[in-house]
């Protein structure tokens, strides 16, 4: 069985605990992140044999060359996480706050997910992992949060149909996260708030199943269908917007 991985976006929340248990299940990793003083406290607390390398996935050729130079030093690689996101959270909605997330979530995404593909697609095996969201179903007033990570469902599909017509050995997961307690998830009282540690371990059973979806929580799947159906002035009532301007 070949226990190597790379988890793109693994120094905090939800990248940094999947490192830890995948860890503890004996995986080879490779972990980026911006901040290097984290990935080396991270790798100072793993057990198995870990590489590292700093990597801000808004410069996309910088992080392919990151990325590919990983993918030369631990050899044989069939598991790629990707992982790393953000989010405008600014409530005067400032534009740069938009193109920063877009940077991050759909430019940078596009290109490790790209390069991935075609490694997999060389070797004619391999596992693409990315993290979407719930959020990715509708809109929301954090706008481009959602837009992006709904750009990243939908391009882990287009690569699954890629795959499919060209008849590639490749598997897909998307994970659909709902609130997990991290940096991005702020404020008391949050709905469905899960640790870290529990969304790890389930993300990384649904790896391992290699499901096409999995809600992380679980129970969100339950959540995804409300928000999926629900008439936009309902839904807009759901997420806390007291006005229904728009039919």
């Amino acid at each position: 069985m070949n226990n190597k991985a790379i988890i793109i976006g693994a120094t905090s929340g939800i990248g940094r605990a999947l490192a830890k248990y995948m860890d503890r299940c004996g995986y080879e990793l490779a972990l980026t992140g911006r901040r290097q003083e984290l990935l080396v406290s991270l790798q100072n607390e793993l057990t198995q044999p870990c590489y590292i390398a700093k990597m801000d996935v808004s410069q996309p050729h910088d992080a392919v060359r990151e990325f590919e130079s990983l993918l030369t030093q631990m050899q044989d690689v069939e598991l790629v996480i990707i992982n790393a996101g953000t989010g405008n959270g600014d409530a005067s909605f400032p534009l740069q706050g938009e193109l920063d997330t877009a940077a991050v979530n759909v430019t940078g995404f596009t290109a490790i997910a790209n390069s991935a593909f075609h490694f997999f697609a060389k070797q004619n095996r391999g596992h693409l992992v990315a993290t979407s969201s719930v959020m990715a179903l509708r809109g929301g007033p954090c706008a481009s949060y959602n837009a992006s990570k709904a750009y990243i469902a939908t391009y882990l599909e287009g690569l699954s149909c890629r795959a499919a017509k060209h008849g590639a050995n490749i598997s897909f997961t998307e994970l659909r996260p709902g609130f997990v307690d991290t940096e991005m998830a702020k404020g008391e009282g949050i709905f469905w708030l899960a640790s870290v540690e529990k969304a790890a371990q389930q993300i990384f059973i649904a790896i391992k199943k290699k499901k096409r979806v999995a809600y992380i929580t679980k129970r969100w799947w339950l959540i995804s269908l409300i928000l999926k159906y629900a008439p936009f002035k309902v839904y807009l009532r759901l997420i806390g917007c007291k006005k229904a301007n728009q039919r």
